[in-house]
């Protein structure tokens, strides 16, 4: 699969070899800001290239990062990381069908992922449908994830540990939306396949649901037969925000083999509500997600494997300087802060009554400086507090991170 996703990305990139300075083969598809943009835009929200008159767009975006951390006062040293380059292919087959696709490259190629790959039929602005490998559309970082959009090198914690980090699978759906004057409204809902039993039997030795990401056959049929249900609203005004609330759920388990039934169905559940904007003339932008899992865990499962994990973030950011510089036209500096805790292990323990812990308090600083809305250069002081299942003194981890991120 490496191998010919590899040799797609070389020929559509190689072909036809023009220079990108034939303005008339090469075109820029800016992203549209002309309406009102909700996080489930994102998908179509990037600057694209087209070629010439072939029917296919092209697009992506690149990472690369140092980062410098130590624990307790140990450190492993300097390293650097190119944590993921990501190419989107888009195309509009015919007026109203659109097709895109967006294939990730991760740790240096290490894996290569189809994050999203979907036809997409609009039948009218609040129905349409869309069918292949979709984002799960749950909180807002899942669907609007794309590196350059943020002043911050790591991704969220609860986004990426309590909600799989780009979380997609398999499945059909629709989606709409409707606005008007100042306000938009939209809603998505996706059947698709799910997680399977690694989320409670895993390496990591708690209930763990990006465990899930590494079943590739997920791709290719349900671990049980029972889809997972994604369903997402959200609602924008001009001048007050955007507010989401979305739920996944579904059976994990399997409970029949070959028609007998070898276990009851098990259930896990996530809630998510993410809200974000803008504070006028200062321009001071805020953005915060909160998750809630709730999971059937078998009752002669360890305490360790928590049955309710909660968290979030709180990221703020200010531009300081927005003006020419360096010879790029309004280029900004913005200063940065984000704030985040993660609870795997909601709850007391059954024999002792006394408080489970096994979470993660963070906070990050940061400065970034933008010669373009497409690209950022950042730099970020991270210091967390991690306490295990018993509650011993936290783990201390500080650290500086350097990098930038770009659409191309």
């Amino acid at each position: 699969m490496k191998q010919t996703l590899l040799f797609l990305l070389t020929s559509l990139l190689s072909i036809p070899a023009f220079s990108q300075s034939d303005s008339s083969f090469f075109k820029r598809i800016p992203a549209d800001t002309s309406k009102l943009k909700l996080n489930m835009d994102a998908v179509y929200n990037r600057p694209f290239l087209q070629m010439g008159k072939l029917p296919v767009s092209i697009g992506g975006y690149l990472e690369a990062n140092s980062s410098y951390f130590g624990t307790d006062g140990v450190s492993e040293g300097l390293s650097f990381q190119i944590p993921r380059m990501t190419i989107f292919l888009s195309s509009t087959i015919k007026k109203r069908i659109k097709f895109l696709s967006e294939i990730e490259l991760e740790e240096g190629g290490k894996e290569i992922g189809i994050e999203f790959a979907s036809m997409d039929i609009e039948l009218h602005p609040l129905f349409n449908l869309r069918g292949g490998v979709l984002m799960n559309p749950i909180g807002a970082f899942n669907q609007n994830h794309d590196g350059p959009k943020w002043e911050f090198i790591s991704r969220p914690i609860s986004a990426t540990t309590i909600i799989p980090s780009t979380w997609s699978n398999v499945g059909f759906g629709i989606f709409g939306k409707y606005g008007r004057n100042n306000l938009v409204w939209a809603y998505e809902a996706y059947l698709t396949n799910g997680f399977d039993d690694k989320i409670i039997a895993n390496e990591e030795n708690r209930t763990w649901l990006p465990e899930s990401k590494k079943n590739p056959e997920r791709f290719e049929e349900s671990f049980n037969g029972i889809p997972l249900t994604t369903v997402k609203t959200a609602i924008r005004h001009r001048k007050i925000g955007e507010v989401g609330i979305s739920w996944m759920g579904g059976v994990y388990n399997k409970f029949k083999e070959e028609g007998i039934v070898i276990d009851s169905k098990r259930r896990v559940d996530v809630f998510a509500i993410d809200f974000n904007t803008t504070v006028p003339k200062i321009n001071t932008y805020f953005n915060a997600e909160w998750v809630w899992a709730i999971v059937d865990v078998p009752v002669s499962s360890p305490s360790q494997f928590g049955n309710k994990q909660q968290g979030g973030f709180l990221d703020i950011v200010q531009p300081i300087v927005k003006r020419k510089m360096f010879g790029w036209e309004n280029s900004t500096i913005n200063l940065a802060f984000r704030t985040e805790y993660t609870d795997y292990n909601v709850g007391t323990f059954d024999e002792t009554g006394e408080n489970i812990y096994d979470h993660i308090i963070a906070i990050v600083p940061g400065i970034s400086f933008r010669p373009s809305t497409q690209t950022v250069i950042r730099v970020n002081y991270r210091y967390h507090w991690q306490r295990d299942l018993l509650g011993n003194p936290a783990a201390r981890t500080a650290g500086f991170q350097f990098g930038f991120s770009t659409y191309f």
